[in-house]
């Protein structure tokens, strides 16, 4: 995730424009003792329970290429766990399932779509998205990165819509929820910017950046002060 430093009127914000954009693109350094290539996603997930710390970061690591949609609920779980990069592997892992449509065709295109985001081309980017949302429209995270690419080019209103479509399958994604809170900031509705927020946060509570946007917003409001900002 890319974040960037912006001030809205006299108060900074972390303005993750980015925040629900892209697949974490560098995984961080995992000290996980490394897992048998053959290992079947069950083995993996008995793994996720061993008493060795390095033996349950390998599982999680396994689950970034191994998981499925099923695994999500243990994967939430564990962006609470005790251990800090067990957190970041769970949300890596999170975001690699979502990116999978199950479909080689459309994860291909999906990949395609991610490749133009980065190049910044985007009208490229939003009709291949559309051109996939019409061919699977229940793959959530092609809602998720059309949603991104509108946020990028200003187009707010069908961000929301969009936002509203990946919310509406998969009620417990942080990046959209945060997405939303963002756009509820340029709309300056900062009561439910504040909700959207605090949603992203309870989901996923890594989101440094989120959790800064939630105090910053609560102080304005109880300074009476969210028309100055």
């Amino acid at each position: 995730m890319l974040a960037a430093p912006a001030t809205i009127g006299r108060v900074a914000f972390v303005v993750l424009t980015t925040l629900w954009v892209f697949l974490p693109l560098f995984a961080p350094p995992v000290q996980a003792q490394d897992l048998p290539a053959e290992l079947t996603r069950e083995q993996v997930l008995i793994g996720l329970e061993h008493q060795e710390e390095d033996v349950r970061r390998g599982a999680y690591v396994a689950l970034r290429s191994l998981g499925l949609k099923e695994d999500l609920p243990l994967l939430f779980i564990a962006l609470y766990d005790n251990d800090p990069l067990i957190r970041q592997l769970a949300e890596n892992a999170i975001w690699e399932i979502w990116g999978r449509s199950g479909n080689p065709l459309h994860d291909r295109m999906y990949q395609r779509g991610v490749e133009l985001m980065q190049a910044g081309l985007y009208g490229g980017a939003i009709r291949n998205f559309t051109s996939l949302i019409q061919l699977a429209p229940d793959f959530t995270e092609a809602w998720n990165k059309r949603a991104t690419v509108y946020f990028i080019v200003g187009e707010n209103d069908r961000s929301i819509e969009d936002c509203e479509q990946v919310l509406a399958r998969e009620p417990n994604h942080f990046g959209a929820l945060s997405g939303y809170g963002q756009l509820m900031l340029r709309k300056r509705d900062y009561e439910r910017a504040l909700r959207y927020f605090e949603r992203a946060l309870t989901v996923n509570p890594n989101m440094r950046g989120v959790g800064e946007n939630i105090e910053a917003i609560k102080r304005l409001i109880e300074k009476g002060n969210g028309d100055e900002v």
